[in-house]
């Protein structure tokens, strides 16, 4: 067993990471290949061509198997995690029809356009029509029905990345149960497509059921490296393809967290705070937990839109300077970044950051904003306020949680790129009042796949033993009283109090710009 290894290939908004697990949960060998995370149309839209994927795919493939072919000749099994809520309009062939809408897209679909009576019904309630109207539009489906009708009548299947990547990698139009999330006919509450003539999801998101992939419950096979992908990638084939779940869902399993009391604290592109339940509840009004990679669990969670993006975005317009210092160095630009928090204390001088750089589903017409600025103020102090108001935001989502679950958090783990800064990992422990658990990788997405792979492949015969087994803590960020006390402060009596003093200006930038539309 100790010569067995995981293939776990993590596909993200900014770059796919393609890495190999040892049985014990060590990483053996890791590629990263990095691409532009979008490209604009107009204003408020972001697709990709989805092929970009799949090349990272191979070309981190086939460098790991020129760098580390000890490890990459003998994997056992595959598992792919992707991000959320970005689809593929595939025909028979596979061949992608259109670039991928994704999840960072802003357009909207017209709701008023072949909508059902149950639905026009719907819309006419109070509140409750206003929430309809908003995730009928936002389901990029409907956009494709409405502007690109002939794209849709060639569509054979609409599935996300995972199932772009698992078709590329097997030719079996599958993906995993745990991995859909997004606008879809999904039934998140028993867990497969839709079934109902007049399910509430059928009806806002109408993709007929055979133009969807199959779904394969987590820790089973999808199908087998076909011959055309071992050529592509020198991955042997027949090698079996595991079903995993979304990135987020990895990552929460990967961190350890096990119950409604602990929570995952993910500092990637999207920024997250997510726990897992044995119970199905809602943290938003018909905002459903998703699915987990543990079958029959859910994964209650709050997001931040371009939540850690926040610090690519940071990087482009302040931090060229240490961009490329760490460049030569062969280290991760938040390394260096760390000596903009170092340089500064908590509070960032009055400096707070209400992190709505992309809208929430919670207030979509949300911007993100700065205030308190004074002559002191400098980019050291512009980076420090945008971390504590992502943490603040995070903070916010665990009490929501915690009102929804109605049990007390008590512990928090840490992943994600960002959790590499021990400076950022401090502030979230003191913004949280909690101890920060990080583990001995911060890629947990891609632990957490290859957990569920190495069930799959029988080399353990649960996930939960897998946990034991792969897990290992590195580090814990006690948090520090006094800085704990200020940030409450700052967070009850301030930042909880933007929202509502901003949202009518954010209304009516929206109203004269039109941006974003």
């Amino acid at each position: 067993m100790r010569d067995r290894y995981l293939l776990a290939v993590d596909c993200g908004t900014q770059s796919l990471r393609a890495m190999i697990f040892a049985v014990n949960g060590e990483m053996a060998a890791r590629v990263k290949e990095c691409y532009a995370p979008c490209v604009s149309s107009g204003p408020g839209r972001a697709e990709q061509d989805p092929d970009i994927y799949w090349h990272s795919l191979k070309t981190a493939c086939r460098k790991l198997k020129q760098t580390a072919p000890q490890f990459f000749d003998n994997i056992a099994g595959i598992g792919v995690t992707t991000l959320r809520n970005t689809l593929v309009n595939l025909d028979r062939q596979g061949k992608v029809l259109r670039p991928a809408i994704t999840w960072m897209d802003q357009r909207r679909a017209d709701p008023q356009t072949g909508n059902s009576s149950w639905l026009r019904l719907g819309y006419k309630v109070p509140v409750l029509g206003d929430i309809l109207k908003e995730n009928h539009a936002l389901g990029k489906c409907n956009w494709i029905m409405q502007h690109q009708p002939e794209i849709w009548e060639h569509t054979h299947k609409y599935v996300q990345v995972s199932g772009f990547l698992n078709h590329r990698l097997t030719g079996v139009f599958a993906d995993a149960l745990a991995s859909q999330i997004g606008y879809l006919p999904f039934d998140y509450k028993r867990h497969c497509w839709a079934q109902k003539r007049f399910n509430l999801a059928r009806i806002l998101f109408p993709v007929p059921m055979e133009k969807l992939p199959r779904l394969v419950l987590a820790g089973e096979i999808i199908g087998r490296v076909s011959q055309a992908a071992s050529d592509a990638t020198g991955i042997a084939p027949g090698i079996p393809v595991i079903a995993c779940g979304s990135d987020k869902g990895c990552e929460t399993l990967g961190a350890g967290v096990a119950g409604p009391d602990m929570v995952n604290l993910s500092f990637g592109t999207t920024a997250t705070v997510q726990t897992v339940s044995n119970r199905y509840f809602e943290t938003l009004p018909l905002l459903p937990p998703y699915p987990s990679p543990m079958p029959g669990y859910y994964n209650p969670e709050v997001e931040i839109l371009r939540g850690f993006w926040m610090i690519s975005w940071f990087k482009d317009q302040f931090a060229h300077k240490e961009v490329a210092e760490a460049d030569a160095l062969g280290v991760p630009p938040e390394q260096l970044l760390d000596q903009c928090l170092e340089r500064t204390s908590p509070g960032a001088m009055g400096l707070m950051v209400q992190p709505y750089w992309g809208p929430g589903l919670a207030s979509p017409g949300a911007k993100g904003a700065m205030i308190g600025f004074g002559d002191v103020h400098d980019r050291n102090h512009v980076y420090r306020a945008v971390i504590e108001g992502l943490a603040f935001a995070l903070l916010e989502g665990r009490e929501k949680i915690e009102k929804k679950s109605r049990i007390r958090v008590k512990k928090a783990v840490v992943s994600g790129g960002a959790s590499q800064s021990g400076q950022i990992c401090q502030i979230a422990a003191d913004i949280f009042n909690l101890p920060m658990i990080r583990g001995n990788t911060h890629e947990t997405s891609g632990l957490g796949a290859a957990m569920i792979t190495a069930t799959g492949v029988g080399i353990y015969p649960d996930i939960a033993a897998a946990a034991r087994h792969m897990i290992q803590t590195e580090t814990v960020f006690d948090p520090d009283p006094a800085h704990a006390a200020l940030y409450r402060q700052l967070y009850d009596r301030v930042y909880k109090k933007m929202y509502p003093a901003l949202s009518p200006l954010y209304a009516q930038i929206r109203k004269i710009t039109g941006y974003p539309g």
